[in-house]
């Protein structure tokens, strides 16, 4: 038998010890100069490739590195530059390249929305008609140089044709003719590194796994065909990942070299069509066995056992082993944590022990199984040692068939609205924030020296308590109508609440990329769910002792700490949503207890999860839909539930929206330049909405005229009596300064309006 080969499709780009969000954040703050900043970079793009070589990869990804974006990378690459950068020619700078990300005081930023079912944000592709397609800088023959430097022939990685044009948005008549002006982008690419001396790209089509139509087959064969008429030589392994692979049958007759599969969340219906229609004995067949996406080790024998069924259909020798996406979506290292329970440190895989993984099987399929036995007897004994200890906690019995018996219903809209307006004193157009305020470098500082112990738990609840006095008091200075404490207490909006729940521990540095140099730590949900107390309610309680306007309590939803959570993989993934609204259900009647007269659940990552086959839809909206009303409905009528929700395409489920039963959703309306308000503009919203007004991603500040032109836009489908005035997403990774005078234009935009529609 021949030897199949280890492939990875992408690496992490943070570093372990986030390295390269520090060298970011300090070249943004004019810390670091470009040539440092450039030195880092290169730097930590070569440690990465190094360190794949050392941990057995054959096949290593470069063009995976990106100082921001790699979606991002490509438009600026290709020329897909809106004109309001005045971007001339060439190269684009760096000081064009963040302002398009994050914006600056003179540009606005690109939209930013969530990348496929993930919790990673990409920057969207701005197209416009009359700025002239070219290839301004050929980032993967660069990157290739760069590995070869160190004696290392990489695998680029490039963003295919079709799936590009997917992620863009702008003027183009249709996606056929703009994937018209890119091919010949495409091949100068492919041809210049052909010239270089390379061997095999990397391009990925993941849009091959959503609903693909006629005319999307049609361009794929097209784009393709093109590619291997005008680059013979060039070997393409075609990949596809997060689902399995629409029109395998026709795919699979490509004139590409590889066709890349992943066989963990598209197993079953990838390996039914392998097995039904077989696979080209000319092309390679990339074999995603390791999740890529969570990180729990992989039980060895099953993935062995899977490649046995491969293998018959295809030769070893043409088997690349690999993960079912890039890596850069888990943590880089587990060696660095050691604060977690043996039985979790040795049952979870971090990106540097997938890799392992992978050389383990490979070693078993090249080498015999014998070979590997002592690796997969240390492997099977942790996965059931974690099995073990999730038994010891099981906690809930429920029939989650019968959730109606739960309580899900409340009194009608309309009831509870008027209650509530009355009973909170709401004026027209209520201003209001969705809840963070700045996290200061003086908050994580306190916070950090609190917990290692050397902050006593009365100074710090002190610390906590002036924060709180602060931020109440500058909102009443601003003029806000609902007030929130600002969560200095909080790290993240949901590792915080896994914190105080039952089932979850926690990292030191299990971080991933959400956005630019934003990185999170995903709690690890490893056992069943339960309330342990009251989370939020002292810092809330206490914030609404200082003022006589209402405050907000904030909470993250159910299916969002579902989301963003390393989710165990032993139960449906709707159970475990449901346990855990069931333990915010007690923090929800907790708050009200309190006397806390609205209650805000955020969703953010209710969009994330919707499956990619619209097949699918039906039963994961049910589910999360039942989640949050599991979470909500047992409040009195005039307790007012909130929900947020931000970054994402909600066209598509809109409707489920208005199901959640919230009383008032804050929603994403600046980034995407207001096109969020031609979903209303078509659906008759019936319940409160806050249109978010501003960008909060962003330093630049908003005028007040901006503002007002995107409340009067949503005036023109919302009822002014349901609308509210609010920021885009939570302003903890803004500057006092920029939180202050941002808010001040929004309050005073509000008031204008106000004065407009309701003449005093």
């Amino acid at each position: 038998m021949g030897r199949l080969l280890i492939s990875n499709l992408g690496y992490p780009r943070i570093g372990i010890d986030r390295k390269w969000k520090r060298s970011l954040e300090s070249f943004w703050n004019g810390a670091t100069t470009q040539e440092q900043f450039l030195k880092d970079m290169r730097d930590m793009r070569l440690a990465n490739i190094l360190r794949q070589k050392e941990l057995g990869v054959d096949l290593i990804p470069v063009n995976d590195f990106t100082f921001y974006d790699h979606v991002l990378d490509h438009a600026v690459m290709f020329g897909v530059i809106p004109k309001r950068y005045k971007h001339q020619s060439g190269p684009v700078d760096l000081k064009t390249y963040f302002a398009m990300a994050r914006g600056d005081q003179e540009r606005v930023a690109c939209e930013m929305t969530k990348w496929f079912n993930t919790n990673y944000h990409y920057i969207v592709p701005e197209y416009e008609k009359d700025v002239s397609l070219k290839l301004m800088q050929n980032k993967p023959l660069e990157s290739f140089r760069e590995a070869k430097s160190q004696g290392i022939k990489g695998k680029p990685v490039i963003i295919g044709p079709l799936s590009f044009a997917k992620f863009s948005k702008g003027d183009f008549e249709s996606i056929s003719s703009y994937v018209h002006q890119l091919l010949p982008l495409y091949v100068q690419l492919l041809q210049e590194l052909e010239i270089e001396g390379c061997d095999w790209v990397q391009i990925d089509e993941p849009t091959l796994v959503t609903n693909v139509t006629n005319q999307d087959m049609q361009l794929i064969e097209l784009i393709y065909r093109k590619l291997h008429t005008e680059v013979p030589k060039m070997k393409i392994m075609l990949q596809t990942y997060f689902d399995s692979l629409e029109n395998y049958e026709a795919l699979i007759k490509l004139p590409v070299d590889g066709i890349g599969l992943d066989f963990v969340h598209g197993l079953d219906k990838n390996i039914a069509s392998l097995e039904k229609y077989g696979f080209p004995s000319d092309k390679v067949l990339g074999a995603g066995i390791i999740n890529g996406r969570n990180i729990w080790r992989c039980n060895l024998i099953e993935k062995y056992k899977l490649l046995q069924r491969i293998i018959p259909r295809v030769p070893a020798e043409r088997i690349w082993i690999q993960p079912s996406c890039s890596l850069f979506l888990t943590p880089v290292s587990s060696t660095s944590e050691t604060k977690l329970p043996e039985f979790l440190l040795k049952s979870i895989a971090y990106s540097e022990e997938k890799l392992k993984e992978l050389f383990i099987i490979g070693k078993a399929c090249n080498e015999g199984f014998d070979s590997v036995s002592a690796e997969v007897q240390q492997s099977t004994a942790a996965l059931e040692k974690l099995q073990e200890e999730r038994n010891k906690i099981r906690a809930h019995t429920d029939n989650w068939s019968n959730l109606e018996s739960l309580g899900l219903d409340r009194c009608s809209f309309d009831t509870r609205y008027d209650a509530q307006v009355k009973n909170l004193n709401l004026p027209l157009l209520p201003t209001t924030t969705i809840g963070s305020f700045p996290q200061t470098a003086e908050v994580r500082r306190m916070r950090n020296a609190w917990k290692k112990g050397t902050m006593s738990d009365a100074d710090y609840d002190a610390f906590i308590k002036k924060q709180i006095e602060k931020w109440i008091k500058i909102q009443e200075d601003i003029g806000l109508d609902i007030l929130v404490h600002g969560e200095p207490e909080r790290n993240d909006m949901v590792e915080y609440f896994g914190e105080k729940l039952g089932g979850f521990a926690f990292t030191q540095n299990g971080w991933v990329q959400s956005y630019g140099s934003r990185c999170v730590k995903p709690p690890i949900l490893y056992g069943d769910v339960s309330f342990q107390g009251p989370m939020t309610v002292k810092e809330t309680v206490y914030a609404q002792t200082l003022t006589k306007k209402p405050v907000k309590g904030i909470l993250t939803g159910p299916v969002t700490i579902l989301n963003w959570s390393f989710v165990r993989d032993d139960l449906p993934r709707k159970i475990v949503c449901y346990q855990i609204a069931l333990a915010l259900r007690e923090e929800v009647l907790a708050l009200e207890k309190g006397g806390v007269r609205i209650i805000q659940i955020d969703e953010p990552a209710v969009r994330e999860g919707l499956p990619l086959k619209e097949s699918d839809w039906k039963d994961y909206l049910d589910w999360a839909v039942k989640g949050f009303k599991l979470s909500s409905a047992k409040v009195r009528p005039e307790t007012q539930v909130h929900s947020h929700m931000c970054y994402s395409e909600f066209q598509d489920m809109i409707q489920s929206i208005l199901d959640l039963d919230a009383d008032v959703i804050s929603i994403e309306a600046s980034r995407s330049h207001g096109e969020m308000i031609e979903v209303f503009e078509n659906f008759k919203y019936s319940k409160g909405i806050g249109l978010g007004v501003y960008d909060i991603h962003s330093p630049r500040i908003p005028t007040i005229d901006e503002m007002i032109e995107t409340i009067l836009r949503g005036l023109k489908v919302i009822d002014p009596r349901l609308f509210w005035v609010n920021p885009d997403c939570g302003l903890k990774t803004r500057t006092d300064e920029q939180t202050i005078s941002a808010l001040k234009n929004m309050v005073a935009a509000a008031r204008e309006v106000k004065s407009r529609i309701a003449p005093q």
